[in-house]
């Protein structure tokens, strides 16, 4: 029987599970085009063109707002229909410009591998990031910004560029159509293969500046604001509204302290909880199933603090070996576990047609809710949705640094979860 090592305290661990071979660093997607010399303007489009022209809102660039003595007390529980003024509704925060609320999210397919794009850049400002399952044993980032844009005079740990610039940027992927509509917004991409683009529509693509570097393309933040500006029409009225926000602890739950997620031998994720920074740290080995980086932000040097991390069980759809669909559209009571405030909840999400969707014929985002069908409060701030198979396991697993096996990993009551990934059959 195999054996898995598994270093918690430390934040070091081994693990042997099946997926990708044992290599020094993933092989690139062949789908990424990077032959452009520079980010040409105007940007190349779909077929559904999305074009910069003038707007009478003004997005500007910014980093989070920080509350002052002036401004008022921020209500303890907001949503899920309606929203106070200047309330982002995918955050449950106030905005520094209520204006930028008008915009369609962007929604920018980030790149997890090779390691050499660690860390990315602009994380910190993304109100949602969906990870998503791309075949051979890697994981892929599609980072939504809705709201204020980062700032573009951070600091960042590169060159002047880097600083102001969101990414980096790759290929497409076919499971992105259903989260654009999802969030009224569109993509932001480096192209796809074609099995893949003929699926998408309303996106942009940007090109490395580097054609001998693979993590060239970046989308500089003044560009991801101007083509928001650009397509202020798309957002409807309330598009964006279905979750709820609550300050308060939810009563009920389980001890989540650490949940450990190994995609593959070279793709493991481990989220801890830190009382002190009000969430969860995101930690991922080095490509070697072994060495534990703590993901920072490129822009500002900083670690990652998401308030939520979500485990969404969704059905993944085998299309080649090498393209996985999701069924995220129109769905009921599907399972999910919701961490938050150090705790774990059962929780069931849905995009199934309510008053809204009915009246408008439109979607709106990922929704949560308990099992008698009560809306399910997120914390306010940030949320990171690790996508896995309907068929997941998940259990606790003892807070220790000894070996394991497989078979005897469950310890009720530790606060430490596994939630064991296994590609879906077919699937490269």
């Amino acid at each position: 029987m195999k054996r898995i090592l598994l270093i918690l305290a430390t934040l070091t661990l081994a693990a042997a599970a099946c997926g990708l071979p044992a290599q020094a660093t993933p092989p690139p997607d062949s789908a990424i085009a990077t032959a452009s010399p520079t980010i040409p303007p105007p940007l190349p489009t779909a077929t559904t063109p999305i074009q910069p022209t003038p707007t009478t809102v003004q997005p500007t660039a910014t980093a989070s707002p920080e509350p002052t003595a002036t401004e008022p007390a921020l209500p303890q529980a907001v949503g899920p229909e309606t929203f106070p003024e200047g309330i982002n509704p995918l955050t449950g925060l106030p905005v520094e410009n209520p204006d930028n609320l008008l915009l369609p999210p962007a929604l920018v397919s980030i790149t997890n591998f090779p390691i050499s794009a660690r860390p990315q850049a602009g994380l910190s400002f993304s109100p949602w990031v969906f990870e998503l399952y791309i075949t051979e044993g890697m994981t892929r980032l599609l980072a939504l910004f809705y709201g204020d844009f980062p700032a573009a005079n951070l600091p960042g740990n590169g060159t002047v560029e880097e600083a102001s610039s969101v990414g980096p940027i790759r290929s497409g992927r076919i499971s992105y159509e259903s989260l654009r509509k999802q969030y009224s917004g569109f993509l932001v991409m480096a192209s796809a293969s074609q099995g893949v683009v003929e699926n998408l529509s309303d996106y942009a693509n940007i090109f490395g500046s580097d054609s001998d570097s693979i993590n060239s393309a970046m989308i500089p933040v003044e560009r991801l604001a101007e083509i928001a500006a650009a397509n202020q029409d798309r957002l409807g009225e309330s598009a964006l509204s279905g979750l709820r926000f609550d300050t308060e602890i939810p009563e009920g739950g389980l001890s989540g302290k650490k949940l450990w997620l190994p995609y593959s031998f070279m793709n493991q994720i481990l989220w801890v909880h830190n009382p002190d920074a009000g969430g969860y740290h995101r930690w991922q080995d080095e490509a070697d199933g072994e060495t534990f980086t703590m993901a920072t932000d490129r822009l500002t040097g900083e670690p990652l603090v998401f308030e939520n991390v979500v485990i969404l069980f969704v059905n993944h759809r085998v299309i080649k070996p090498t393209i996985i669909d999701l069924d995220l559209s129109f769905m009921d009571h599907q399972p999910a576990l919701l961490l938050r405030d150090g705790k774990l909840y059962e929780v069931f999400w849905s995009t199934r047609n309510e008053a809204y969707e009915l009246n408008t014929g439109r979607m709106r985002p990922i929704r949560f809710y308990d099992a008698d069908g009560n809306p399910f409060p997120l914390k306010p701030g940030q949320t990171w949705v690790e996508m896995v198979p309907l068929y997941t396991p998940y259990y606790e697993i003892p807070d220790s640094e000894d070996y394991y096996q497989r078979t005897h990993l469950e310890e009720p009551g530790s606060g430490v979860w596994a939630v064991r990934f296994r590609p879906p059959a077919g699937a490269k």
